[in-house]
């Protein structure tokens, strides 16, 4: 256990396991030349980039029910020290998707952007999809300490509620892009449901304060 802890605390580990899951389409694409990735490549790395900023953003949300939930647990305090590393990756990865559909609707010409942004206004699944996104350049943006005084506590916190619009908004988003409902949106923001409903109820079932 105490291993476990010293690894999540150390900064290289969690850009490791930040890192790593970006590189997975390097294999389909260029070590299995016999891969039927290869049929249609940009799409393939459009869906592994969204998977992964929905799993980051869901993850990084688990951060505050657990330490609610086990808050003698060097664990869940060992993960809170990260939390606005792996915030800020989520974003990274929203952004990557972003740009990654942008060519892949049309290709690397400028000029076909506000093109594709009308055509994406009018399907609701990438409008959602960009209003998710745009709530995540506003946090990350203001995830710098400066930002907390210049925005002011109280103000800052309510601003960053909104991560969870965005988790509601990127599991619509990835729910609908595809005909068949993966169940990969159940497995990734299933458990960070769960954890969100136990930590309301412990929280609600406290005895009020003398």
């Amino acid at each position: 256990m105490l291993f476990l802890e010293k690894l999540l605390r150390s900064k290289v580990v969690i850009w490791i396991l930040i890192v790593l899951p970006g590189l997975w389409p390097v294999w389909p694409i260029f070590l299995r030349p016999d891969s039927s990735v290869l049929a249609d490549p940009i799409k393939f790395v459009l869906h592994h980039l969204g998977f992964v900023a929905c799993l980051l953003l869901a993850v990084v949300l688990t951060f505050t029910p657990l330490r609610v939930l086990f808050p003698k647990s060097p664990l869940a305090q060992a993960l809170n020290r990260h939390r606005r590393l792996v915030g800020v990756s989520a974003f990274a990865y929203a952004a990557l998707h972003l740009v990654t559909h942008f060519v892949y609707e049309g290709g690397t010409e400028v000029s076909t952007l506000p093109a594709i942004f009308s055509t994406a206004l009018q399907k609701p699944f990438q409008l959602v999809g960009l209003i998710a996104f745009t709530i995540l350049l506003v946090l990350a943006a203001t995830s710098l300490n400066a930002a907390i005084k210049w925005l002011g506590g109280k103000l800052w916190k309510n601003i960053h509620r909104l991560v969870y619009v965005a988790a509601a908004l990127a599991t619509y988003h990835q729910a609908a892009a595809r005909k068949v409902f993966p169940l990969q949106v159940v497995w990734i923001f299933g458990p960070l449901a769960l954890l969100e409903i136990a930590r309301i109820w412990k929280q609600r079932s406290r005895p009020p304060a003398t």
